[in-house]
């Protein structure tokens, strides 16, 4: 599909030039918000999938971001995770291609498998009235299987960079029918790495491929690829100041020592088990300590982080999901990942090494539009960081209650 010729569609503020953009921000040109799922013109079976997917109204980020990406224009968009960006470009995915056409019409790649994955389950989810097939083409699964999935015909890839461009390169994937291309969780995939094999992925799409990429930060690594790969991008950026950690109550215990948080998270045990909670930690090494210190005491939990193979982790995570396992220990690595809907209690056993992580982290606990608890573990050194939180995400972090339980 050509590109639209309204590129102009929205001007820059005014004495756009002027305008200082923080650092790691990009400057939004595009003003039109449509807060109503019913006027951004889906097809009838979409928007059932919407309400059926438990949507009531869209986010910042879907209020802005759906209908220039359906319009066919290149976008960034910069918000963090929590805010509804999966959905956003899900749903705009779903109204641009073709349920006739049997072929790869959009590729959206993610840094983690458990992250492609979940996308994937989304896409499904959103297109469930519409006949289209959506496969997660991600390492550690049969190459086979992947070559005769896509040779049975898909219209929408979600994946992670090598698969991907395995497949491509055995022509299992075909191109040529390609019109929208998808790079979610920008920063965090050319942190890990993947910009040589992105880049080899971006060669081999079509001239005329609509580019959409979301990125929590706009290092300059990202804002590299948005000049080499997009044409014209309609910018977004929803503030942080729109982020909002709404709806989730946050505490922190103070624990004296390193030592005693332990028993602090025993104590909290019978609290913990009421719904299901993630427990994070910062190294892989503290996940499996504390998960054997737990076992130990008797406590039944679940843990999952990199080091683990494919199989592993997706066995974790089906018991998860399922519920018969309540409690999950993981490091940052699978935060991304976890998109649980009874998750309404997360505990930082570590505190994040970065205030980035911490949204990341406690919006698993309330995904857009739903409610949570997030407690933090909090010792001597960690009180600078947690002020930090405070002051960037304008939030207020209160000593936990006794009656933590019913708030939960």
């Amino acid at each position: 599909m050509s590109k639209p010729e309204e590129t102009t569609a929205a001007a820059p503020a005014a004495g756009g030039a002027e305008l200082q953009v923080p650092e790691g921000e990009i400057e939004s040109n595009w003003e039109s918000v449509i807060d109503n799922f019913d006027n951004m013109e889906l097809t009838s079976e979409l928007l059932r999938g919407v309400y059926a997917y438990g949507f009531e109204r869209p986010s910042a980020i879907q209020a802005r971001a759906v209908v220039p990406i359906i319009k066919g224009h290149d976008v960034i968009a910069q918000a963090q995770s929590g805010t509804g960006k999966t959905a956003t470009f899900s749903i705009a995915i779903l109204q641009r291609i073709d349920p006739a056409i049997k072929n790869v019409q959009a590729l959206i790649l993610a840094p983690t498998r458990e992250l492609a994955q979940q996308i994937q389950k989304v896409v499904i989810a959103l297109g469930d009235y519409m006949q289209i097939k959506c496969h997660a083409c991600i390492g550690g699964t049969n190459v086979r299987e992947d070559m005769a999935q896509l040779q049975d015909g898909v219209q929408v890839v979600v994946g992670t960079p090598g698969r991907v461009y395995d497949m491509i390169n055995r022509r299992a994937f075909r191109t040529d029918a390609l019109k929208m291309f998808c790079l979610d969780e920008a920063d965090e995939m050319l942190s890990r790495g993947f910009k040589d094999q992105m880049y080899e992925v971006f060669q081999l799409l079509p001239q005329d491929t609509q580019v959409v990429l979301l990125s929590a930060t706009m290092p300059s690594d990202v804002l590299e690829v948005t000049k080499k790969f997009m044409r014209d991008p309609v910018r977004i950026l929803v503030k942080r100041d729109e982020l909002t950690l709404e709806g989730i109550k946050q505490f922190y215990v103070a624990v004296e020592k390193e030592d005693w948080k332990l028993d602090t998270l025993c104590d909290l045990y019978e609290t913990v088990t009421i719904t299901q909670a993630v427990i994070f930690c910062n190294t892989r090494r503290k996940v499996d300590w504390l998960t054997d210190k737990l076992h130990e005491r008797e406590f039944t939990v679940s843990a999952m982080h990199g080091d683990m193979d494919q199989q592993q982790r997706e066995v974790i995570m089906r018991e998860f999901r399922s519920g018969s396992s309540r409690v999950l220990i993981t490091t940052d690595l699978l935060a991304r990942g976890i998109d649980v809907q009874q998750v309404s209690l997360v505990i930082n056993y570590d505190l994040p090494s970065d205030r980035e992580k911490y949204i990341h982290r406690i919006g698993r606990g309330g995904r857009f539009g739903r409610k949570g608890v997030a407690i933090n573990f909090v010792t001597e050194p960690d009180v600078r960081m947690l002020r930090d939180i405070e002051q960037f995400y304008s939030t207020v972090v209160e000593e936990m209650p006794l009656n933590v339980a019913d708030l939960i």
